[in-house]
């Protein structure tokens, strides 16, 4: 029994290793590793016969997360075409004025209301572009631009963003189970934000009274192009009359499933078919719209479908469990009792070496199990890796189109942005999770 332990240990360590490296080398899809891996594994250890078995029990237990991912994806993408979001960003202009500390704040939350749809991308396509003529007018250093939105949108991890999506697959846990408990956290979190947004603006201020120059590491570099405000908006899908039916119901629909009166999947595809119902009541319109959203809906939800198979297969073949126990083995218990927090403290850092699947897919289902070896709970493991991993990691990355996306938007250098922003999103991080333990969310 002993040798079989071991061999399953090895066996799935070695396959979260190659998971790993298929991902992060790119030299295969993370859709193509996170299938083609585990049934390998799978059938050195001769289990070739339980494999669709194991696939399909992982498949059925996330259906309901890929299906929420697909509608929250269609439901904001259908409102911003609506121009719900468009408001936003004008009202933010005319209340920021021309006061430096006054801007950066409106940064943060101008980047914290787009966030609002999950993506990060969307995110800073819309903010940068709309904010960066206001800072060069002014001489702002566009370090802060690119620090203050990318603090925003780290701390606004949702219930269904990537990170907290992939968390909720990969330990089979409901999405208002993780998020919920956090809110205090997130609120923390974002007190920070206003506060070090506000600070970086006074900052700024004195400097430019002061007439004393940019920093050299700024680098200039060319701007990306694309997004700007509005720059891929469809005019003809607006309805600027419907405004305040849309803002209502997009509210309605958030309130409903956050409060986890029912299951999130069920308030987006209620939501998404009373948005194409009221908005395009012509069935060609409808299908327009839901076009113009399926590619990164569809994206997504393969990733995660194929994450079922992942999981499926490793907590079936019972390698997950072995690992588990061996580390635990290993591990003193006075050591071991903490280890949620010192997920947590590592979290944000780790988004620089771990891509968010090969991390919630390959690394997180270990911790919670060994996490659970010492009385705690799975649950406590991925909370605390959402306070930082691919959260208020993302934007720094080099493992996310995003964090390139931010510094080609500003016209700074990658490097410079990750050495200006790095220590202020991980000190978000941070703030969090005391926060969290705080609140007793994480346990000491």
């Amino acid at each position: 029994m002993g040798e079989e332990h071991g061999m399953l240990a090895l066996i799935g360590a070695i396959t979260i290793v190659a998971l790993l490296i298929a991902i992060l080398s790119n030299r295969v899809s993370p859709l193509t590793a996170l299938i083609l891996v585990p049934v390998a594994a799978a059938l050195v250890l001769g289990m070739g016969a339980s494999v669709p078995g194991y696939i399909l029990d992982g498949i059925g237990k996330i259906a309901p997360v890929a299906g929420m991912f697909v509608f929250a994806i269609l439901f904001f993408g259908v409102m911003t075409d609506a121009g719900v979001l468009a408001p936003l960003v004008g009202l933010t202009l005319k209340l920021v004025g021309r006061k430096p500390s006054r801007i950066t704040l409106g940064t943060a939350v101008l980047a914290l209301l787009i966030h609002l749809d999950g993506s990060g991308a969307v995110c800073f396509l819309v903010t940068i572009p709309a904010l960066r003529p206001l800072y060069d007018e002014l001489g702002m250093d566009r370090r802060i631009l690119a620090c203050t939105a990318s603090m925003a949108a780290g701390v606004n991890f949702l219930p269904w963003t990537g990170p907290t999506l992939r968390a909720s697959a990969a330990l089979k846990i409901p999405v208002s189970e993780l998020f919920t408990p956090m809110i205090p956290a997130q609120l923390a979190g974002l007190i920070f934000v206003f506060a070090a947004s506000w600070w970086l603006g006074r900052r700024e201020e004195r400097r430019i009274a002061a007439g004393r120059p940019l920093a050299p590491a700024v680098g200039e570099q060319a701007a990306i192009s694309g997004g700007q405000t509005g720059g891929h908006q469809d005019t003809d899908a607006l309805r600027p009359r419907l405004l305040p039916v849309n803002a209502a119901l997009m509210l309605i629909v958030i309130a409903v499933m956050v409060s986890g009166a029912v299951e999130p999947v069920i308030a987006f595809m209620i939501g998404t078919a009373l948005a194409l119902a009221i908005n395009y009541p012509d069935a060609e319109a409808q299908r327009q719209r839901v076009e113009n959203h399926s590619r990164a809906a569809l994206l997504m939800a393969s990733v995660l479908i194929a994450a079922g198979a992942f999981t499926g297969i490793m907590n079936g073949s019972g390698m997950i469990a072995a690992m588990a126990q061996s580390v635990a083995d290993h591990v003193p218990p006075h050591i071991g009792r903490h280890l949620p927090v010192m997920v947590g403290a590592i979290a944000m850092p780790v988004s620089m070496v771990f891509d968010p699947d090969s991390f919630y897919f390959g690394v997180l289902p270990v911790l919670a199990h060994l996490n659970e070896s010492f009385g705690g709970e799975g649950r406590s493991v991925a909370q605390a890796a959402l306070l930082g991993q691919m959260t208020t990691g993302f934007p720094v990355s080099p493992l996310t189109p995003a964090t390139f996306l931010v510094a080609g938007l500003s016209g700074i250098e990658l490097a410079a942005h990750q050495k200006f922003s790095f220590l202020w999103l991980y000190a978000a991080s941070l703030i969090m999770l005391v926060a969290a333990i705080f609140c007793g969310a994480i346990g000491l």
